[in-house]
C-alpha cells in the first residue's frame, strides 16, 4: 500500500478480517470452470443460509445463486454481483491454499469478488433493521465465457432492481487504490472463429490444390489493417488472433485452417462495424484465392459503462472509507466483462479494486497470477459504503 494512504484494514473487526481471508482461500483452493461451479455454489448457499435471507435461490442460469435481504425502511433496491468461475490454467505457486484442481485456477480474482460479496451480505443481514430498501446478491456463473450474465438477467435477477454495483480486483493497480470511472471502465470483448477452406492435396502438386494456409496467412495480415487503416488513431481497438490450426504434415497442402481471435473496443458502434468487416474481409480474400471463409461469432460483451452520477456516489463512498488519495483516475481497461449487460439494463457502477502484490508485476489469466490479500478489507469497506449510498440516494 502506498505510504500516503491510510490503512482501511485497520478499521475492520477481527471476525470480518478472518471471514474474508477464509472465504478467499477456501474458494481459491477449489476453483471450477464456467457453468460447472457446483461446489462453489454449494459453498455460497451454505454461508448465505446462515444469514437467514428473505429469499435464497440456487440453480439460477445453471449454477448461479441469488439472495435477497430486505431493510426495515423504504429505499432503493440494489443488486451486488460477484462472479464465480475459474480458468483452465494450472496454477504455478507454492501457496498453502493453492488450487487443488489440476488444470483449473482462480487466475482473475473471482475468489476475491465472492469473498467480499459474502462478507457484505453478512453485514447487510446484521444491519437490515437499520437499512432502507433491499439488497440482492447475485453470484454469477461463467463470466470467463461471457455467458452467465445474460441468462441470469433472462431468469429475472434484475426484476425489482433499481441499481447495480460490482467490483473487479486488478493486479496492475496498487493495493489501497480504487477507481470508479464516470463512463467507460472496460472494453467490449468479442471472441470469433474464422474457418478458411480450400482444397487439400500433395505438396508436390500445388497447382491441383487451394492452399488454406496461404489464404489464412493473407487474412491474418489483412486483418491488422482494420486497426491501422480503417480505425481512427483516437479510437482504441485491439484485434488479437491468438490461435491458428491447420494441416497435418509438411508435405500435404492443408485444405482447412481455423483462426480464433478477439476484438476489443470502447465504442459500441465501432464494435458492430468491425465485427462485420472482419467477416467481410476474410471472405473476400478467401474468394479471391479460390477458397472460402466462414465467420462465427462465439461470444461477446458490450463495453462496461458506468452511470456518471452513480459512479460519483461510489467514488465519494470510497473516499470516505479509504481516504481521498485512495481514489484514482485510470484509463479504461481493454479487458472485457459481462457485467456490461447489467449496466445496459440498469444504472450502476463497476469499480476497480487495486490488488497489486509485492514483487514482480503479475498479469491476470496467467499461472503466476496472485493478489495482495490486503485488498480484501478495503474492497469490503468500499462495497459496503457504496451499497449504503446507493440504497439511500434519490
Amino acid at each position: 500500500m502506498t505510504s500516503e494512504l491510510r490503512n482501511p484494514a485497520a478499521e475492520i473487526d477481527a471476525i470480518t478480517a478472518e471471514h474474508l481471508l477464509t472465504h478467499r482461500r477456501e474458494l481459491h483452493a477449489s476453483p471450477e470452470l464456467s457453468f460447472k461451479e457446483i461446489e462453489t455454489a454449494h459453498y455460497i448457499v451454505e454461508r448465505l443460509e446462515a444469514l437467514a435471507p428473505d429469499r435464497l435461490q440456487s440453480g439460477v442460469a445453471g449454477t448461479g445463486v441469488v439472495a435477497d435481504f430486505k431493510g426495515q425502511r423504504p429505499g432503493r433496491s440494489v443488486l451486488v454481483r460477484a462472479d464465480m468461475d475459474g480458468l483452465p490454467i494450472q496454477e504455478a505457486s507454492d501457496l498453502p491454499f493453492g488450487s487443488t484442481r489440476r488444470g483449473v485456477m482462480h487466475a482473475c480474482g473471482h475468489d476475491v469478488h465472492m469473498a467480499i460479496a459474502l462478507e457484505v451480505a453478512r453485514f447487510v443481514a446484521e444491519q437490515r433493521h437499520e437499512l432502507p430498501g433491499m439488497v440482492r446478491f447475485a453470484f454469477q456463473p461463467a463470466e470467463e465465457q461471457a455467458g452467465g450474465a445474460k441468462p441470469m438477467i433472462d431468469a429475472g435477477v434484475l426484476d425489482g432492481i433499481d441499481r447495480v454495483v460490482g467490483l473487479h480486483v486488478w493486479s496492475q493497480l496498487p493495493t489501497g487504490q480504487i477507481a470508479a470511472p464516470p463512463g467507460v471502465v472496460m472494453a467490449s470483448a468479442d471472441m470469433f472463429t474464422l474457418t478458411i477452406r480450400g482444397k487439400g492435396g500433395h505438396g508436390a502438386l500445388p497447382h491441383l490444390t487451394i492452399d488454406a494456409v496461404v489464404i489464412a496467412a493473407h487474412v491474418v495480415t489483412a486483418l491488422q489493417t482494420l486497426v491501422s487503416r480503417e480505425t481512427s488513431p483516437a479510437a482504441p481497438v485491439v484485434i488479437t488472433l491468438g490461435s491458428i490450426h491447420g494441416g497435418t504434415a509438411g508435405n500435404i497442402v492443408a485444405g482447412e485452417v481455423v483462426i480464433q481471435g478477439t476484438l476489443r473496443t470502447f465504442d459500441a458502434r465501432l464494435r458492430r462495424d468491425l465485427l462485420g468487416r472482419i467477416a467481410q474481409l476474410a471472405e473476400a480474400i478467401a474468394a479471391a484465392m479460390r477458397g472460402s471463409s466462414e465467420f462465427r461469432h462465439e461470444s461477446g460483451t458490450p463495453p462496461v459503462v458506468n452511470d456518471p452520477e452513480l459512479a460519483k456516489l461510489v467514488a465519494e463512498a470510497a473516499s470516505e472509507v479509504a481516504g481521498r488519495a485512495a481514489v484514482v483516475v485510470v484509463q479504461p481497461l481493454t479487458v472485457g466483462e459481462d457485467f456490461a449487460y447489467f449496466l445496459e439494463a440498469r444504472p450502476g457502477c463497476f469499480f476497480v479494486l487495486g490488488g497489486a502484490p509485492e514483487g514482480p508485476p503479475v498479469v491476470h489469466h496467467t499461472a503466476e497470477f496472485r493478489i495482495d490479500e490486503r485488498c480484501l478489507p478495503i474492497g469490503f469497506r468500499v462495497m459496503t459504503a457504496a451499497v449504503q449510498r446507493l440504497l439511500e440516494a434519490p
